[in-house]
């Protein structure tokens, strides 16, 4: 502003992109088509110190039960379990700072002017793992299925054939007080199944979050094959994850409806723990096992809220202020026809530097002097005129740069 000094205002900060957890919404298909998502650039500062305004977050819903994690170092990052659970998962960068931030009682008319920081760009993976409080586990045909009809108002397919059930089948059940469980009936597991056989390694990740497994099997297949089907299952849940083999556990006997599966439960009642003969089919027992299961999973609630850390303070938020950054520790290192710089710090403050001012140039130059740049790139080998990449800019290498 001639006469008047420098008079430019701060860019706007840019907006994040956040996962946001919400119930209503039930697969990570919305996801399969469009992969790449980008938050609103902040908007340019303006003359008369007037600031752009901050760009707008990106909301992105995902189901209850995601997990995210990073892509390029697999890693998880968060683990969206609860309703209305929010998470930043690339954060955006701050406005550039106008030319009225430069100045100084030696230096009234600075003509520089920051480029806003770059936002935070990172490759994502997303898994789903359903919300249940009871997994029911077995062999293929041991009647999860009809179980779960019986105790809820679930209506999963039913046949007598393997892997009838393709997928994981929620079901609601209502019990005293007005309290709900959500069950899981998961597909049949074989041996193998934590290595890919079957269908077991597509689901075992949804018995991860329950709060207890009912292991229903077949009585009516006789004593030898129903302490098989105990075995093979436990061995295949403690080779998926260790936390899975120490879940807490009911047995389900099921098909006593039948002489041979009553005789089978009788003995097995005596030699296995946390065991309960039922006939999903006919109805019984299966009241016994619902409250059953209902006294354990509050007592699992229970545990988990007395071991849940204390809630953050409502109180707290972030206050974002500018602070001059140190260019920190950079490498050098050499390439087939130049040399590159490395360095997180040095490398967004250039990215943030006008290339095309030469006071901006100058005073990137005098930042990267005093940080030791030009020292690391003469001990490495680097001569006049050679080339010089930090992060998308190229410069020539002179031993006296003007400053």
């Amino acid at each position: 502003m001639p006469n008047g000094g420098p008079d430019g205002g701060d860019g706007g900060r840019g907006g994040d992109v956040v996962l946001v957890a919400d119930v209503q919404a039930s697969t990570l298909s919305a996801f399969r088509d469009r992969r790449r998502f980008r938050a609103e650039s902040g908007r340019a500062g303006a003359g008369a110190l007037k600031s752009g305004r901050d760009g707008a977050d990106l909301v992105l819903t995902v189901p209850v039960g995601t997990v995210v994690r990073d892509a390029d170092e697999d890693r998880v990052l968060a683990d969206l379990a609860i309703d209305g659970e929010r998470f930043v998962v690339a954060r955006a960068g701050r406005g550039g700072r106008g030319n009225a931030r430069f100045a100084t009682s030696v230096r009234q008319a600075p003509r520089i002017g920051e480029i806003g920081e770059p936002g935070q760009h990172r490759r994502i993976e997303l898994e789903l793992k359903l919300i249940a409080d009871v997994g029911l586990v077995g062999l293929p045909n041991a009647g999860k299925s009809t179980l779960l009809a019986a105790l809820t108002a679930a209506r999963p397919r039913i046949a007598d054939y393997p892997f009838t059930t393709l997928e994981p089948n929620l079901g609601v059940a209502e019990v005293e007080g007005g309290r709900t469980l959500v069950f899981a009936d998961v597909p049949g597991l074989i041996e193998g199944a934590h290595r890919g056989a079957g269908l077991g390694i597509d689901f075992h990740r949804h018995l991860e979050r329950t709060r207890l497994l009912v292991h229903v099997v077949d009585a009516s297949a006789g004593v030898e094959a129903a302490r098989e089907a105990l075995a093979t299952v436990r061995a295949e849940l403690a080779a998926f994850s260790p936390v899975l083999a120490e879940r807490e556990r009911l047995v389900a006997l099921n098909k006593v409806d039948v002489p041979e599966g009553r005789a089978v439960a009788a003995v097995l009642a005596g030699s296995e723990p946390a065991t309960i003969a039922i006939s999903a089919a006919g109805g019984e027992g299966v009241e016994e096992l619902l409250r059953r299961v209902a006294v354990l999973v509050a007592e699992a609630r229970r545990a988990a809220v007395a071991a849940a850390p204390p809630p953050a303070d409502d109180a707290e938020h972030r206050v974002y202020r500018h602070r001059p950054r140190r260019l920190g520790d950079v490498q050098v290192v050499r390439e087939e026809d130049g040399w590159r710089v490395l360095g997180e710090t040095l490398e967004r403050e250039v990215a943030m530097t006008d290339l095309n001012s030469e006071d901006a140039v100058a005073r990137l130059q005098r930042r990267m002097r005093t940080a030791g740049v030009d020292a690391a790139l003469r001990a490495a080998g680097c001569v006049e005129g050679d080339t010089v990449r930090i992060a998308r800019a190229e410069f020539t290498y002179a031993e006296d740069a003007p400053g």
